[in-house]
């Protein structure tokens, strides 16, 4: 039995991340995937990994791991603007490093392609293309199969210098943010809804209308882009015998969104319970659950407030930033399990998310994708319509649409 195969459903981050620790442990490992390579469910578009909600720092733990976070580009981030919803602009700041800026994709020096060269040098067998029944796998490490938000955005040539802001703003990214990413003159505007929208292309169109009034961007659009987000809190991580992993686990920021960090924990922690070196349900209820429940909450108060209470918000870390003299600190409270939120809980968990058994027999409290407000209702502005003209002719030349609006 010590030496039979182990099997992985999914050759994204998690999965890639337990089939390399088990791979190092002399074990012979077999990933399976639909798509056509790891990343292809991507297109090429930034995201974040963040350094707030644990410590040590991420890629020093990754090594610790013997993960190699030098496998792929990173650019690190300890200043960003954050956009308040009357449009004001503040800096927060750490002297560390608050987060890094990855690419998702099939290209070599996106993570994805990283993680799986690293576990092709461990020895792993990864199969492409191909559909594998998890009733045949150890670990299960699937993309997000519904809706619980989604996300729009445009990725463009430009000369400004490598940059990030975060948005916050109700009415162009409904119950959410959008952001602007630049690195190596490649830009990414992207809108996240978190309430189902008619005409969604709207949202990005008036966003980027509002980025481009703020911002020298010398804007040649190349393509958009776009994903879901599936969140749901499973009553068990470990079912049936297989282990959960990343979004097929639940193990995602409710609140922000980002998940690599979980999802490569997750997937270590999947395989050092595998190995016997600790109990994945008691690991993932003890390190990353808090973190998910916090985010929950912060989801879930974020729903409610609107721009009256972004605007709070900002100005409440800006204050926090002066006091404390870094702008990290608010982001840990944030996701700190304090007494408020614990006593929250059950009533997030009672609102907010809607109790349903999976396929596989699991039951999970999901998120489902919230309707839209009357507020959600406005006419576009000039600018933005212009924006729309501008991608249409742009499209009608070559340039590629991954997603569509009716994916909402």
């Amino acid at each position: 039995m010590d030496n039979a195969p182990f099997h992985i459903l999914g050759a994204g981050l998690s999965g890639l991340s337990a089939a390399t620790i088990l791979a190092n442990a002399g074990k012979e490992v077999h990933v399976y995937d639909v798509r056509k390579d790891s990343g292809a469910r991507f297109d090429g578009d930034f995201q974040g990994i963040e350094n707030w909600t644990s410590s040590p720092d991420f890629f020093d733990e990754m090594k610790q791991w013997g993960l190699k976070p030098d496998y792929f580009k990173s650019n690190s981030f300890d200043v960003v603007d954050l956009a308040h919803p009357d449009d004001v602009i503040t800096q927060p700041k750490t002297e560390s490093i608050a987060f890094r800026v990855v690419e998702r994709g099939t290209d070599e020096h996106c993570i994805d392609q990283g993680m799986k060269r690293m576990a092709i040098e461990a020895g792993v067998k990864i199969h492409y293309g191909v559909r594998k029944s998890p009733d045949e796998c150890d670990i299960i490490a699937a993309g997000p199969k519904e809706s619980s938000a989604v996300a729009f955005g445009e990725i463009f040539h430009t000369d400004h210098p490598n940059h990030v802001t975060l948005q916050l703003n109700d009415k162009l990214a409904p119950g959410a943010y959008s952001y602007l990413i630049i690195i190596d003159g490649i830009g990414l505007i992207c809108t996240c809804l978190w309430r189902k929208q008619k005409k969604s292309s709207r949202y990005l169109n008036e966003t980027i209308a509002w980025y481009e009034e703020r911002y020298e961007l010398n804007r040649k659009p190349i393509k958009r882009v776009g994903g879901k987000g599936d969140f749901s809190l499973p009553k068990k991580y470990i079912h049936k015998g297989r282990y959960y992993v990343g979004e097929a686990g639940g193990l995602q920021d409710f609140m922000w969104g980002f998940g690599m960090r979980y999802a490569i924990t997750s997937g270590v922690l999947a395989a050092k319970g595998i190995l016997g070196e600790c109990d994945y349900e008691l690991e993932i209820r003890k390190r990353l659950i808090p973190l998910v429940k916090s985010s929950a909450t912060n989801r879930f108060l974020l729903n409610r407030i609107g721009d009256r209470g972004f605007k709070l918000a900002a100005r409440y870390w800006m204050w926090d930033q002066k006091r404390k003299g870094d702008g990290l600190a608010f982001l840990r409270w944030l996701y700190s399990p304090g007494i408020f939120r614990k006593l929250l809980w059950p009533i997030v968990k009672l609102s907010m998310l809607k109790k349903k058994e999976l396929p596989d027999g699991r039951v999970v409290n999901h998120m489902p994708f919230r309707k839209a407000l009357k507020r959600d209702i406005w006419e576009p502005s000039p600018a933005a319509l212009e924006i729309g003209k501008q991608w249409d002719r742009v499209r009608k030349s070559g340039a590629h649409l991954s997603f569509n609006e009716s994916d909402t």
